[in-house]
């Protein structure tokens, strides 16, 4: 029994590790904090093994393993940033740095982090991950009706935080 979850877990691994770990490294600040989510997630899977959904359920639901344990990642570091000011300074300094990728590609960044983390997530899913409507739905927990209609409210607020941008930049011209 142990070489049948042995195998099955090593298959699972194989099949799912690198778009595991793209969805982590598009959401963490470091290649250091995704490798820990990853390790983190592939750890759970494997304590969870009877969990775990067999064909191409299993990546749907690792892509869940992993959303909670960022959650459990940005609530930790979240913590440590309030327990120190300096760092929070930083941070918002790095991240306030126009984009050498081009003004527009950087008003994007910007209207796309002011998002809800729930519409970036959303957003995230489908463009990122490239996940569909159904996938998404199992990956979070909900319908396909209901993913649906928060991407399309998601849509709209990413239209009007870039339109708003676009506005601000056309008043300084």
């Amino acid at each position: 029994m142990d070489d049948d979850r042995k195998s099955r877990f090593e298959t699972v691994y194989l099949q799912t590790y690198e778009r595991i770990l793209g969805y982590a490294m598009r959401r963490c600040d470091s290649p250091e904090d995704a490798a820990d989510v990853v390790a983190e997630t592939f750890t759970i899977a494997w304590r969870r093994m009877d969990a775990l959904p067999d064909g191409p359920s299993a990546r749907l639901w690792l892509y869940g393993v992993a959303r909670n344990v960022l959650a459990n990642h940005r609530r930790g570091q979240a913590r440590q940033r309030s327990r120190n000011v300096a760092l929070d300074r930083d941070i918002a300094d790095l991240y306030g740095r126009p984009s050498e990728d081009g003004p527009e590609l950087a008003e994007i960044g910007r209207a796309f982090r002011r998002l809800p983390e729930d519409d970036r997530e959303l957003l995230s899913l489908l463009a990122w991950e490239g996940l569909d409507h159904g996938e998404i739905a199992e990956v979070l927990g909900c319908s396909r009706n209901a993913v649906r209609v928060r991407l399309h409210r998601a849509r709209r607020r990413l239209s009007k935080a870039l339109a708003t941008f676009s506005h601000f930049v056309m008043e300084d011209v």
